[in-house]
C-alpha cells in the first residue's frame, strides 16, 4: 500500500489538534470554576500572581497557563514572563452574561464522556437515553451555552425578524417557550417585555425546578413554569409560541409542531430556533456541523430514540423542519426569518 507521505502528516497533524483539543476541555473547566480567566482578564499576571489572587497552588497555575497558551486561549509575554486575555478572548471566557460562553460549552462536552457506556449500548441494540439520564453538568453547560447567543440575538435580531412580534409582546400578549429547560430564554423575554405573561414548559421536572429558582432570583413576576410534554401542555389562545433548539430532539416533533399549532392564536406566531445546517449531509461537513453531528449522536438522537421518535437529529435542515411544521403540524406559512453561525430561526404562521 503507497503511503501519501504529505496526507499523512496532514492527518496527523489535525489529530494532534483534536487531542489536544481533548485533553485541555477538562482543564478550561477548572479555570472557569477557579476564577482563573476571570483574574486574567482584569490585566496581565505572573503565574505566582494568579495563583495568589485565586488561592491556588502556583505549580499546578504553571502547567494550566502554559497548556491554555499553547492552545491559544491565553497569550503570553515572554519578556515579562506575564499572561493575559485579549479582548476577544475575555469576552468568549471571563463574561458568563455575554455573547459567548465557551466555558458552558466545555461544561455541556464533560456529561459526553460521562456517558460513554451507555453510548456504546445505544449504537449496539438501537436504544435511547432520556434528557434526564444525563450528568447534570449537560443541563448546566446547555443553559450557559445557549443562553449567551440568546443574550446576544433574540431581543436584538431574531424577535424583531418575525411578523409584529415585538409589537405584540410590547403591547401584551401571551406566549409559551416550549422545552424551556433552565428557563433562560423565558426569563429573557419576559425582563424584556413586562406587559407580556410567558409560560415555560419542560417535561424534565428537575429542570422545570431550576428555571423557576432563576425566575425568583431574576425578580420576574410575569412568568410561570410547567411540567408537561411539548404534546400535552395546557393552555389555548397564545399569541406566541416558541421552540428553542429543542424541536430536534423531541419524540413526537410532529405531534409538537400540531399542539402549537392548536395552541395558537389564529393570527399566531411560532418561532423554531434550531442549529444552522443545510439539507445535505455535504452542506454540513465542517467545523460546526462537526460539532452538532457530535452532540446529536450522543444527546439528541438518544433522546428521541427514548420514546421511539424519528431522531430528527441536531443537522435536520430546514427543508426537513418544513416537513415536520408544515406537513405534519398543520401551519400554512413558513419562512428561514434569521440565521447566525449556530442557528436558524424559522417562523410558522396558522
Amino acid at each position: 500500500m503507497a503511503i501519501n507521505e504529505e496526507r499523512l502528516h496532514a492527518f496527523l497533524g489535525k489529530a494532534v489538534g483534536d487531542i489536544g483539543a481533548a485533553v485541555s476541555a477538562v482543564l478550561i473547566s477548572v479555570g472557569d470554576e477557579l476564577g482563573l480567566y476571570k483574574a486574567l482578564a482584569q490585566g496581565p499576571l505572573t503565574s505566582a500572581e494568579l495563583a495568589s489572587r485565586t488561592g491556588t497552588c502556583e505549580r499546578y497555575i504553571r502547567e494550566w497557563l502554559a497548556n491554555q497558551a499553547a492552545g491559544g486561549y491565553v497569550e503570553y509575554d515572554a519578556a515579562s514572563g506575564k499572561y493575559f486575555l485579549n479582548d476577544e478572548q475575555a469576552l468568549c471566557l471571563a463574561d458568563p452574561g455575554g455573547p459567548v460562553d465557551l466555558p458552558g460549552a466545555y461544561e455541556l462536552v464533560q456529561d459526553l464522556f460521562h456517558i460513554k457506556d451507555r453510548a456504546i449500548e445505544n449504537f449496539r441494540t438501537g436504544k435511547g437515553m432520556e434528557w434526564g439520564e444525563h450528568h447534570p453538568c449537560l443541563f448546566h453547560g446547555t443553559e450557559r451555552f445557549f443562553r449567551a447567543g440568546y443574550n446576544a440575538n433574540l431581543l436584538s435580531a431574531w424577535l424583531p425578524a418575525l411578523d409584529g412580534v415585538v409589537d405584540r409582546l410590547k403591547q401584551g400578549a401571551l406566549a409559551a417557550d416550549v422545552g424551556c429547560g433552565h428557563g433562560a430564554s423565558t426569563i429573557l423575554m419576559a425582563k424584556a417585555f413586562p406587559q407580556s405573561h410567558f409560560v415555560g414548559i419542560d417535561y424534565h421536572a428537575p429542570s422545570i425546578d431550576t428555571a423557576r429558582s432563576r425566575a425568583a432570583d431574576a425578580g420576574v413576576s410575569n412568568v410561570e413554569f410547567e411540567v408537561a410534554d411539548a404534546t400535552s401542555y395546557s393552555g389555548r389562545g397564545y399569541d406566541f409560541v416558541a421552540f428553542f433548539d429543542c424541536l430536534h430532539d423531541m419524540a413526537d416533533p410532529v405531534g409538537a409542531a400540531r399542539h402549537a399549532r392548536q395552541a395558537l392564536k389564529p393570527d399566531g406566531n411560532c418561532m423554531i430556533v434550531e442549529p444552522l445546517a443545510g439539507d445535505r449531509v455535504e452542506d454540513n461537513l465542517n467545523p460546526v456541523g462537526r460539532v452538532y453531528y457530535g452532540a446529536s449522536s450522543l444527546v439528541c438522537v438518544p433522546v428521541s430514540l427514548a420514546r421511539q421518535g424519528p431522531a430528527l437529529g441536531a443537522q435536520a435542515g430546514e427543508r426537513r423542519l418544513r416537513e415536520v411544521v408544515v406537513d405534519g403540524g398543520g401551519f400554512t406559512r413558513f419562512r428561514r426569518a434569521a440565521e447566525t453561525p449556530f442557528n436558524i430561526v424559522l417562523e410558522a404562521r396558522p
